[in-house]
């Protein structure tokens, strides 16, 4: 069919869509006009460039290189997992299993045991170095509160730590004497306030068993706020200076340290 004398020809049709999008693109601003360049050059180049970077297996099983596999399937076996040790090292596994490192694998302090477990190696190593067990003991006040921890600088210097701690069953030689030896953080911030010459254990109810088995048996903690008035109220038979308060009439819904830090009773 003939078009009518009347309509544009194509390349008619053309020519106006270009010279509609040339006034409307002259209208843009001079930098936003750089910036769709700019955008332009790039996804464009992004589009042009990436074939040639894709490799040829990709795609073929999923959204990962087919080649993969054989690489992956080609690297030797390092780790045996826990259940070889098991077949051999019962008696230790179940020693282990009822010690606070039952959540510890055996490669972890070991190393590497799948030569060990193929005959290609008769022993594994014991780490000796001093740095090695402070990777998780040494003090850091972000880890968990109870949580053993040494400054290995003053703790038994120059000694392996396994010449006084059994690994597979690490409980200490002795139980800790002080508070300190779990609670550096707490014990640093009562030093440097008013309550440092009050004994830990004055306000805080502490079963024999905590120092062995700190996370299953808690220290008690006063649930009454008769107990802090016993030296902070206003009739309390204590020293002069001593804050006080009337128990009667401040904050009477509440328990003292919920509101007030006794470690460090001077901050509000």
């Amino acid at each position: 069919m003939e078009e009518p004398e009347d309509t544009p020809s194509f390349r008619e049709r053309i020519r106006n869509k270009a010279h509609d999008f040339a006034a409307v693109w002259r209208k843009f601003p001079e930098q936003i006009q750089r910036l769709v360049i700019v955008f332009v050059v790039v996804v464009g180049g992004f589009v042009w460039v990436r074939p040639f970077f894709i490799p040829s297996d990709f795609g073929e099983y999923g959204h990962y290189r087919a080649s993969a596999l054989e690489e992956e399937a080609a690297r030797g076996i390092l780790y045996a997992g826990h259940g070889a040790c098991i077949d051999c090292h019962d008696d230790i596994v179940e020693i282990k299993q009822a010690s606070f490192h039952k959540d510890v694998g055996c490669e972890v302090c070991h190393g590497p045991a799948f030569a060990h477990t193929e005959g290609e190696l008769d022993e594994l190593p014991a780490p000796r170095e001093r740095g090695y067990c402070p990777l998780c003991h040494e003090y850091l006040p972000s880890r968990p509160t109870g949580f053993p921890q040494i400054i290995s600088a003053s703790h038994n210097p120059m000694e392996a730590c396994i010449s006084c701690h059994e690994p597979h069953d690490p409980v200490p030689p002795e139980t800790p004497r002080d508070c300190d030896a779990c609670h550096g953080e707490i014990a640093n911030t009562k030093a440097l306030s008013r309550h440092v010459n009050i004994a830990c254990v004055q306000c805080h109810e502490t079963p024999e068993e905590h120092k062995l088995r700190p996370r299953e048996v808690r220290p008690g903690m006063p649930m009454g706020r008769e107990f802090c008035g016993e030296c902070h109220a206003e009739d309390a038979d204590s020293d002069k200076g001593i804050p006080r308060i009337d128990l009667a009439t401040h904050e009477e819904r509440y328990v003292c340290w919920q509101c007030h830090y006794p470690h460090l009773p001077e901050v509000n």
